[in-house]
């Protein structure tokens, strides 16, 4: 009977250990098999981007957008499990190698998600963001009360959205938008009103030990993913093209945009940010808001760029349609507005230069639309310029601040 006992325990709880041991003296590094596991969602922005070029029209704009948002909560949980767990424990990196292989069959369904390959993409991605959860329970068991009766929330939650994942496969285009938009709901809102369950009540962002320099350097990782993808992107089409002045010019700005949007992130926030993540009193509250949420309008921001580099480098010339309009301000817009709610949290401010930045974006909208004739070469080297004000004025004004400013997280 003890036997019995022992290895029921043992099913349900880790007898050894899988979270990560805390220096409170330095953050936790990413490790490789974080770094593989990251790249599966290189292949993932492609496929969004590639999708939202393909199908420019409101309800492609739609649909791209929820995909899009599925991906970042899949990389984001992640992100977190592997805050708690790990990743040199066997255990912990066949987990990872097991999620790996469900998102890349999520990636390769992307382009079809709202047509023949619903039900694929809808099961992979179920049991690829529920699957991990009760690994957790399993592992906070005997290690962590805290975390576990936070994990037991979790799973519920995360149970019902992967329930409308499943569901939403099964039906027709039209009504698999509406329950995946629930699923996604699901998804959101949980962290927001601390993944209420009755009867096992909420948790608070106390209860989520998370350690703020590492998933402020994963955070960190992915924005590079995603440029690294719109540079990818850029020299693929460049190489296949003519290589004319004009070709090479918007090819030079593109790479320009990549850059100046590398330097607006890198430069002064991302630094200033991790120290606050490194030192903060509450970094559950910082990584839910931050990192979380505030990092959606930036991904968004990089993904909508890749696409508008695209379709730069194929039509640089003649009249830019409203499509094509809409993508080039569109994406800035959006890459600078998360940029300037994320420094917020660590600064007394958002800062004027992207408050500046996003109304020349606005003026530039309000020019398309009173003059028609701009060709998208000069309309995305504004945009380009504008993000480039904005990286300079930024580093001139506080880049030399030898220590970052107490933020309001």
């Amino acid at each position: 009977m003890n036997g019995l006992k022992e290895l029921g325990d043992t099913m349900l709880s880790a007898r050894t250990s899988h979270l990560r041991v805390r220096d409170g003296h330095a953050h936790a590094r990413v490790t490789f098999v974080e770094l593989f596991f990251d790249l599966v969602f290189v292949f993932a922005v492609t496929q969004l981007s590639h999708g939202l070029l393909e199908h420019l029209t409101p309800l492609g704009a739609l649909q791209t957008a929820v995909l899009a948002l599925a991906i970042w909560w899949a990389w984001i949980d992640n992100a977190w499990l592997t805050n708690w767990l790990d990743p040199e424990r066997a255990a912990v990196r066949i987990l990872l190698f097991v999620i790996m292989f469900g998102a890349l069959i999520v990636a390769a369904a992307i382009p079809k998600a709202f047509a023949d390959r619903g039900l694929i993409f809808g099961l992979a991605f179920g049991i690829t963001s529920f699957a991990p959860k009760p690994f957790m329970l399993w592992a906070l068991h005997r290690h962590d009360a805290n975390n576990f009766r936070n994990f037991v929330r979790i799973t519920v939650w995360r149970a019902a959205g992967a329930a409308c994942w499943i569901a939403g496969g099964f039906l027709s285009p039209e009504q698999r938008l509406a329950v995946w938009g629930l699923a996604l709901a699901i998804d959101t809102g949980s962290p927001l009103v601390g993944f209420y369950v009755p009867g096992l009540g909420r948790s608070t962002t106390a209860d989520w030990t998370v350690e703020g320099g590492h998933l402020a350097e994963r955070c960190a990782l992915f924005v590079i993913i995603g440029l690294g993808e719109s540079v990818l992107i850029t020299g693929a089409t460049f190489a296949g093209l003519p290589w004319s002045d004009v070709n090479v010019a918007a090819f030079a700005n593109a790479f320009a945009g990549s850059v100046a949007m590398w330097v607006v992130y890198f430069n002064i926030g991302e630094r200033r940010s991790t120290h606050l993540a490194a030192t903060s009193t509450d970094p559950g509250r910082l990584a839910r808001s931050g990192y979380t949420y505030m990092h959606i309008p930036i991904v968004a921001g990089i993904i909508v760029a890749a696409v508008g580099d695209e379709l730069v480098l194929h039509h640089p010339g003649g009249h830019t349609d409203a499509k094509t309009a809409i993508v080039l301000i569109a994406a800035p817009a959006l890459y600078l507005l998360g940029n300037s709610l994320f420094k917020w949290l660590s600064a007394p401010y958002a800062p004027l230069s992207h408050t500046v930045g996003l109304g020349l974006l606005t003026a530039l909208g309000l020019l398309v639309w009173l003059v028609h004739d701009i060709p998208p070469l000069a309309l995305s080297a504004a945009t380009t310029a504008v993000l480039i004000l904005v990286a300079v004025w930024e580093w001139v004004s506080i880049g030399r601040s030898a220590k970052p400013p107490a933020g309001n997280a």
